[in-house]
């Protein structure tokens, strides 16, 4: 059976990344009217700069007002221009974010994006942050937390990026969590390696929940 979690990763992995303002990096791939956008993990100090950026930052001034960490919005401030034609396309009919540890973070800001300026694709919609760190802040409205329903999460049991920022700073996790790996096999850094995604994923039984 297919692995989607294994193959979403491995894609993440191998794309040839479009660099934009303030190092973002996304790739965008097109099949029939499905459309997938990757988001790529640190790669330079640019990257870590705006990854301890986190004081956090309103997101949009609207009614309810909610904030997340201000480098991550900053960074896909910048993307999004990039990507705002190819998500309102109305020929686009489904749609998936897909990020890897910084990257994740910008997964998940896109996924927001496109769900409130697309209300047609909100039933199947989907995205996933492999390594994804915490990215809001506070106690969000419910309104708001529903926008992540179709999120997912996949934490590399004690991957250190996935507790930052901390949440005795008031950040938090959105959306689903979904678990691999056991307690104490790698450090908290090793744990977040790619490698060691691989080698977790490879031995999920779980095949096909994300059809």
């Amino acid at each position: 059976m297919k692995n989607i979690l294994l193959d979403l990763f491995r894609d993440c992995l191998s794309q040839n990344y479009n660099e934009v303002e303030n190092s973002g990096s996304f790739a965008a791939e097109r099949q029939g009217d499905s459309l997938t956008i990757f988001f790529e993990s640190s790669r330079g100090s640019m990257d870590w700069l705006n990854n301890l950026d986190f004081a956090a930052a309103p997101y949009r001034e609207m009614d309810p007002i909610w904030r997340c960490h201000g480098g991550f919005l900053k960074v896909w401030r910048s993307i999004r221009p990039h990507l705002e034609t190819s998500v309102l396309d109305p020929s686009v009919k489904r749609l998936r974010t897909v990020g890897y540890s910084h990257g994740a973070a910008l997964a998940l800001l896109c996924h927001e994006f496109v769900w409130y300026h697309r209300p047609d694709l909100q039933p199947t919609l989907d995205g996933f942050g492999f390594g994804c760190p915490r990215v809001l802040y506070g106690c969000l409205p419910p309104e708001v937390a529903l926008r992540w329903d179709r999120f997912y999460i996949i934490r590399n049991l004690d991957d250190l990026v996935t507790h930052l920022p901390p949440r005795a700073l008031g950040f938090c996790h959105v959306g689903n969590l979904i678990e691999v790996g056991k307690d104490g096999k790698y450090s908290p850094i090793d744990a977040h390696r790619p490698k060691n995604y691989l080698a977790e994923l490879e031995k999920l039984e779980i095949h096909e929940l994300f059809t």
